[in-house]
């Protein structure tokens, strides 16, 4: 999946998910304008671009948006990355939190897609990625409003699909399970057995382990990509199977019923 001259944007991209993006379309051969709080991880590349910027502010993405646009020469790709997460019940989630959370993770996908649009609007290969989650799909233990603002991200991509096709924008959104990032690091930091806490994340996953920051990076290039051309209005999972794989619980064997080694499949 090439996007070699094109220009993505990339909201958060100073870490986790966001700069394996970052990695991933430099790779595939486009420059990238890094939008982030925090940048200093950001490598010295010409081909790489940040600007200080708050996605709940919306004079602050105007100015960094064109200052990525006069840098490279206008924008064809947009991912909306920036989001924060919530544990809670939705009595442990106070008013405040919930107006935080939805602003940026909701709000701030909506401020800075409209920001973006007019340069959008300018490319022959316009792309919109929005990261949303599994949990806008499947019911998740105290996450309520993590899962209630990523459901509304699903949503609003599917709206913002159909009010743009006509104009060759399109709109897609990837749906990571549990992704290693240094999020989860410090929600493990702070358990009571974080070697436990771990090994249950990674169990949600079919697969058995986390998802990788690369992988998702991976399914944004390929969604953002020239070559998916007709791919609009689509909710790409990248969960290890969690939300379609139905497996058989694992029953341990029955005294004196295990196999021995040599026992063959």
């Amino acid at each position: 999946m090439r996007c070699d001259g094109l220009v993505a944007v990339v909201t958060g991209g100073g870490s986790g998910i966001g700069y394996a993006c970052v990695r991933a379309f430099v790779a595939a051969g486009a420059r990238v304008g890094v939008l982030d709080l925090d940048l200093s991880g950001l490598p010295d590349d010409p081909h790489v671009h940040g600007v200080r910027s708050d996605v709940a502010d919306r004079s602050s993405l105007s100015a960094a948006v064109a200052s990525v646009a006069e840098a490279f020469g206008g924008v064809d790709i947009l991912v909306n990355n920036a989001g924060i997460s919530a544990v809670g019940t939705v009595e442990e989630d106070d008013d405040e939190q919930w107006s935080r959370v939805l602003d940026v993770n909701v709000t701030g996908v909506a401020r800075t897609s409209a920001v973006v649009l007019p340069y959008l609007r300018r490319s022959s290969s316009a792309a919109i990625v929005n990261v949303s989650s599994i949990a806008a799909t499947v019911g998740l233990p105290r996450r309520a409003l993590y899962s209630a603002s990523k459901g509304a991200v699903h949503a609003l991509t599917l709206a913002m699909a159909a009010d743009l096709v006509t104009e060759g924008v399109r709109v897609n959104c990837v749906a990571p399970g549990t992704v290693d990032t240094p999020w989860v690091a410090r929600l493990l930091a702070g358990a009571a057995d974080p070697t436990a806490e771990k090994r249950q994340l990674a169990s949600r996953q079919p697969t058995g382990r986390l998802v990788t920051a690369d992988e998702v990076a991976a399914a944004v290039v390929y969604l953002a990509s020239p070559a998916t051309g007709s791919v609009t209005g689509t909710s790409l999972a990248v969960d290890g199977g969690m939300s379609g794989l139905r497996l058989p619980a694992q029953v341990p064997p029955a005294a004196g019923q295990a196999r021995s080694a040599g026992s063959g499949a």
